[in-house]
């Protein structure tokens, strides 16, 4: 989850493979707001899930642009909650129904003190009715491909990250490629996640070899050869993945 240990993995990567960035062919890029910078922090899933919320927003022509910090600073009443901050997906959709959300220009860093207000449109909410307008209850569902638990059932995570011990849904990672892909295609927000990271997924690409790729949006600033995105191919997907979560309007 460390920006840290990434670059220098990627450094030395580079240095010893003096390989150019491969070039990507966007088949979809759905909207997205502005890349953001986690810094030293292990809140990947935050940025992801609130990335992923904002894009399903942007496609239906509803833009918001959501505070990470705020969720951070919820974080501190909850008993469970590991200091280092790490969670899931289907953790910051809990977080937001107890606590609220706030727009990210209300709370741009977490020295700031939490708004007790959102003004959006002449109007004046709590954190917790904006949420409502943001992430209705249920609307989202937590997915994982587990070939060790029965599929098409509610199956545990069990890492400290899912300290709140949310259920996923099992199914085949056949279908959960497909339905991610399918979901994606139609323009909706998708929060990834692996053991180590998350992103939310922007869109599809493929290479010149014509090898296909999730379009990432990463978390760690917009620097880099794709100036804050990432790509992750199909492959990697199926090796890699241990949650997805997206609405159940784009799962069905």
């Amino acid at each position: 989850m460390k920006r840290a240990i990434y670059i220098v993995s990627l450094l030395l990567c580079i240095a010893c493979t003096r390989q150019e960035p491969l070039h990507f062919t966007h088949e979809v890029l759905n909207r997205m707001t502005p890349i953001k910078d986690q810094g030293d922090s292990q809140t990947c899933w935050i940025y992801a899930m609130l990335a992923a919320i904002e894009t399903e927003h942007l496609a239906w022509g509803d833009s918001v642009n959501l505070s990470p910090y705020y969720i951070e600073r919820m974080m501190e009443q909850e008993a469970d909650a590991p200091e280092n901050k790490r969670g899931m997906g289907i953790t910051l959709i809990s977080l937001i129904h107890k606590y609220g959300i706030v727009g990210y220009d209300a709370m741009r860093n977490i020295e700031r003190t939490p708004p007790i207000w959102v003004f959006m449109l002449g109007a004046t909410y709590t954190p917790q009715e904006f949420a409502r307008s943001v992430c209705a209850p249920d609307e989202y569902i937590a997915l994982t491909s587990n070939s060790d638990e029965p599929y098409f059932q509610s199956v545990d995570i069990d890492l400290p990250d899912n300290w709140l011990h949310h259920r996923f849904y099992n199914i085949p990672m056949d279908t959960l490629l497909a339905k991610t892909e399918r979901a994606v295609r139609q323009h909706h927000g998708i929060c990834w996640e692996s053991k180590k990271h998350a992103m939310a997924i922007v869109g599809i690409a493929h290479d010149d070899a014509g090898r296909k790729y999730f379009v990432m949006k990463n978390s760690w600033g917009a620097d880099g050869p794709y100036k804050g995105l990432d790509y992750l191919s199909f492959e990697d997907f199926r090796d890699q993945t241990l949650a997805i979560e997206m609405t159940k309007a784009a799962y069905l």
